[in-house]
C-alpha cells in the first residue's frame, strides 16, 4: 500500500559521470558486480537500448521487474515509470538516471491540485491512467491503461459517478464512446499528442490516399475522428 508520505520519502542521487571514462565498459562493469538490471523505455535513444537488458513500454517494463532476481534496477525512463516499479517492488532499489525527466501528462496533475478536485466530488470513483507520478496513484480508487480504460470504465455501475485523469483527451473519448455522461475529466494532456494537428494529418493523406490512419486515444478529438 503507498502512500503521500512513502512517495515523498523517496531518496535520490543526482552525482555528475566522469568524461573520462568509458561509459559502456563500465555500466557493463558495474552490472555485473552489482548484479543490476537495465530497463530501458521504447522512446530512449538507440545507444541506450543497446545497454539495456529489457526494452518495452512503462508498464510492461514494470511488470517485468518483479520477476527479476535483481533488487537493483536502473529504469531509463521518466519519474513515474521509476515510481509503479518501486510501487511494484517496494523491497528493490530502483535507480532513474535522470530526476529531472519528467512527463508534461503526469505533471499536468498536481497533487495538491487533484486532491482539492476530488474533494468537492466525494461520491464519485477516481479511475486514473498509469501515466501518472505516485502521489496521484495515492489519490486514486483504480488506476488503468490506455488499452484497458474501456474494460475498466465498463465494470462501474452506469449510475455511479466518475473522476477520470489525467489525460482529457482519453477521457472524453472514453466518455463520449461509451456514453457516460456523469464523467467528469481533469484538464490534462501529453504536449506531444497535443501536436499531431488535423491540418497537418490531412496533408499527409493527400500525398498518400491508400495509407490507413492510427491514432491513439490521447490525441486530440479531430485527429480520432480522421483515424
Amino acid at each position: 500500500m503507498i502512500n503521500k508520505e512513502s512517495v515523498d520519502k523517496l531518496g535520490y542521487i543526482d552525482e555528475p559521470i566522469d568524461s573520462g571514462i568509458n561509459l559502456v565498459n563500465e555500466i557493463n562493469r558495474l552490472k555485473v558486480e552489482k548484479n543490476a538490471v537495465i530497463l530501458a523505455h521504447y522512446y530512449q535513444s538507440p545507444e541506450i537500448q543497446d545497454i539495456a537488458d529489457f526494452v518495452g513500454d512503462s508498464l510492461a517494463l514494470a511488470v517485468k521487474a518483479t520477476t527479476l532476481k535483481s533488487k537493483l534496477i536502473i529504469f531509463a525512463g521518466v519519474k513515474f515509470m521509476g515510481e509503479t516499479t518501486k510501487i511494484l517492488l517496494p523491497d528493490a532499489k530502483i535507480v532513474l538516471p535522470d530526476m529531472n525527466a519528467g512527463c508534461s501528462l503526469a505533471d499536468s496533475c498536481n497533487y495538491n491540485d487533484f486532491k482539492s478536485f476530488k474533494e468537492k466530488y466525494p461520491e464519485h470513483i477516481v479511475i486514473t491512467y498509469v501515466n501518472t507520478n505516485a502521489d496521484i496513484k495515492t489519490l486514486s480508487d483504480i488506476c488503468c491503461t490506455s488499452s484497458n480504460a474501456e474494460k475498466v470504465i465498463e465494470s462501474i455501475p452506469i449510475e455511479k459517478p466518475i473522476i477520470f485523469a489525467p489525460d482529457r483527451n482519453l477521457g472524453n473519448y472514453l466518455k463520449n464512446k461509451l456514453k457516460r455522461e456523469n464523467m467528469l475529466i481533469w484538464d490534462g494532456f501529453c504536449h506531444v499528442h497535443q501536436r499531431f494537428s488535423l491540418e497537418r494529418l490531412i496533408e499527409l493523406k493527400k500525398k498518400n490516399p491508400n495509407a490507413k490512419i492510427i491514432a491513439h486515444p490521447e490525441c486530440q478529438k479531430t485527429v480520432l475522428i480522421m483515424a
